[in-house]
Order: C-alpha cells, then structure tokens, then sequence
C-alpha cells in the first residue's frame, strides 16, 4: 500500500495492536512522515479535547494565550467578565492572523492588523473602523471608512470563530470540534484520583520554553517509561527509585504512573525543596503522580508542586515545549522559600534537558537507518504501549477510552519472589 491511506488502514499497525508482551512499538514513519503528520493533525489534534496553556496564564481579565497547535492557530482569552473562552485566531473579513503566538494582555479588544476590525474579548464583532473615538484615521477622511450603511450587514453574524475550552486544574484545553464529548469524558477518573492535591490552589513560579528536534510523540513515550532512568537520569533515579515505581492507571484518555515514597533530597537537587502542602491524605503525602494527558500534556503532581510539561508540534521530527512550574502561592515568600522554588526549577530543567538529548538522539536513528520499530518491554512499557493504541485509534477512526488497572497502584517492579521463574 502506498500513500497515506496506509496510515488509516488498522493493518499497518498490526504489530502495535499485539498484547503489550508481544507488542512492537508504532512504525517510524508515525514520526518522520510528513503525510502521517498531516493526518495526524486532522484527526488527533483536530478531535477531541488539547492541552492549550497554562491555567495561571490566562487568571486575569485581558489576560491572553495564542496557541499553535499542529497547524492550527487559538486564542485563549479572560474576558472583562471573567469568563474564559477561546476563538479561531482569523479575522472574519479576509481571513487575516489577529495575533502572533505567545503570551500578551488586552485591554479591551482584539484589533486586526488588516483593516482594523475589531473584537470584544467576548467575540462579538463591534465594528469597522471608526467604531472608537481614537480611530487613527484623519477625521476628513472618516466618512470614506463609515459602513453604517453597508447592506444586508449584521455585525452579529460576524463575531469571532468559538471554540470550546475549558479550565481543569492548571490545564486549558480546547477543542476544534464545535461539539466535541464531554472533556470530562476524556479525563476519566484522572480528577478523582488528584481531588486530593486541590489543583485549583497552585500559582505560577518559573516558566521554560524548549525547542526540540523531536517528534512530540517520542517526548511523551519517554515520559512514560521508567526503563531509561538508571541510564540517562543518574540524579532523578536517587529521588525516584526504581523500587518505588507503579503503574497508577485508571479509566480515562491518559497514562498514569506514579513514586511511592519519594527518596530525600541529594547534593544534585531533587523534589522536597518546598513544604508539602495541608490536607493530604497519606497516600498522596508522599508520593509523585506522573499523567500524560492525551495527546499532548505531562501532568506531574507532587506533595509540594506540580510541572506541567506543554508540546505542540510544529512538524514531524519538531516540537516546541513549554513548562511550567507552579507551587502554592506563598511558597517563594516563606524563609528560604525562592531558593527552595529556584532550585526545583533547576532540578526539573536538568532532568527535561537529559529527556531532550536522548529524544533527539532517537529522532535521529529513526529517521536516517532502517529501524522499522522494536519489542517493547511488557514490564516498563505498558504505558507506552497504552499511549501508541490511542493514536492508533484516532488514526482508524476509532473512538476509545481505554480501562484502567483494577487495582488503584500496580508495581513496576514485583518482589524477587513473586516473579515467576
């Protein structure tokens, strides 16, 4: 089969399909292929539910976010009411970009460069030029741009383009279906099982952009999987033990792994800098919660911090990553307090530059030998292998939420003992 009809046909991915025990992993072009990132835009990124920014991001009324998501292009916005909404980054008279990607505050309106039609913060249309006082056009020429008596023109017809977003602890997401399932739906159980941390409490610290020659999907496999840790984490693996890992997976679009108890602090950094916040039950008091929210967000959830890591795929072997590091908001005024955040950032940002290297490195193989995928190894990779069989379902045609363990912590690594000979 050639073309990329082959990457919608369930057979290409037969070998991926396997139980985890006799899986191989997704074929490479699912990370090299500029026809597979194409579809894969279409129908994983244009479905469904998207990470889009951070919470903290968007607190405050004019506070806004213009994400690039595979090829598409959103504005995340805090209304002057206070609502938060999100709209196609377009003009709706020529089709114009109103905003270049990033971060910014508005005051009042969304203007476009164009011809300077301007939005509320709301979307609603509120006029051609001259709609304020302040219109920089000479006032002997404002009657030449007056369209009060344009025909069979209704500002209200032509608002921005809605999308559906919505806040969950320190994510936004949106979607761009106009009527997607419920976010709620493909979150599962995830809420449930991290009501205890109370989410809604942490602010933003540090943010960090990366740029990385990597396929988004190789970032997210390597967050998954605790195989590589020993190797390419020298310090993580102190704070994070190999003993201390488990499978913390339940019903819901994303996979779930967690440390339990986390080790102390060593001369190379670690995660207890900061207090443990109030009200945690003992379970989550000690332990790390590690979600890859599908298809692009690593939710890493903590006693004293969460890190969320963003990817929005730029194109096959490109990714842009941003994360951010949000703690309570009185944690960098306490005694020691900023040195405690800076070096938590420090810490993630080491780790974050180890992944990245290693990633790229993959990059690299898959895409210049004839590496034509590998086995996985059942007992580290489950996640992963729960992973690629979403975007195996996307790319089918499938729509899926897959189980969860019946157990609420399963180990990655048994007692010798119970290991079969």
């Amino acid at each position: 089969m050639i073309g990329p009809s082959r990457f919608t046909d369930e057979e290409t991915y037969r070998a991926t399909r396997l139980p985890v025990d006799l899986a191989s992993t997704l074929t490479p072009a699912a990370y090299t292929s500029d026809e597979f990132f194409d579809l894969e835009r279409e129908r994983v990124f244009g479905r469904g539910w998207v990470g889009a920014a951070c919470a903290s991001e968007v607190a405050e009324a004019g506070d806004t976010v213009v994400a690039e998501l595979a090829g598409r292009s959103a504005i995340v916005v805090r209304g002057q009411d206070g609502v938060l909404r999100a709209f196609e980054n377009v003009c709706r008279h020529r089709g114009s970009r109103l905003l270049e990607p990033g971060r910014c505050r508005l005051a009042k309106h969304i203007k476009c460069p164009y011809h300077s039609w301007a939005y509320a913060l709301d979307g609603r249309l509120l006029g051609t030029p001259l709609f304020t006082a302040d219109s920089e056009v000479p006032v002997d020429q404002r009657g030449i741009f007056d369209m009060e008596d344009v025909r069979d023109f209704d500002k209200a017809d032509y608002g921005l383009l809605p999308l559906p977003v919505e806040a969950w602890g320190p994510l936004v997401l949106l979607s761009f279906e106009p009527d997607p399932p419920a976010l709620a739906d493909q979150l599962g159980d995830l809420p449930r099982r991290l009501a205890g941390y109370g989410l809604d409490r942490f602010e933003l610290q540090r943010h960090k952009r990366y740029e990385i020659g990597a396929n988004y999907k190789l970032i997210a496999e390597n967050f998954m999987e605790y195989y590589h840790l020993p190797w390419v984490h020298p310090s993580l693996v102190k704070v994070s033990p190999m003993k201390a890992h488990y499978r913390w997976q339940g019903h819901g679009m994303y996979t779930g792994m967690c440390t339990s108890p986390i080790a102390a602090d060593t001369e190379d950094g670690g995660w207890l800098g900061l207090p443990a916040i109030d009200g945690l039950n003992e379970s989550d008091a000690v332990s790390a919660r590690f979600a890859w929210v599908f298809p692009n967000v690593a939710l890493n959830v903590l006693p004293n911090h969460i890190f969320v890591m963003l990817t929005r795929p730029e194109a096959p072997g490109s990714t842009v990553e941003d994360t951010y590091l949000l703690a309570d908001p009185d944690a960098s005024a306490t005694p020691g307090g900023e040195a405690a955040v800076h070096g938590l950032h420090t810490f993630w940002d080491q780790v974050n530059r180890e992944d990245i290297e290693i990633v790229e490195r993959v990059q690299r193989g898959i895409s210049t030998t004839s590496y034509a995928g590998g086995r996985m190894c059942y007992r580290f990779e489950e996640p992963l292998h729960r992973f690629q069989n979403m975007v195996v379902d996307r790319m089918v045609g499938i729509d899926r939420v897959p189980p969860g363990d019946d157990e609420e912590q399963v180990p990655m690594f048994p007692e010798p003992h119970a290991i079969a000979p």
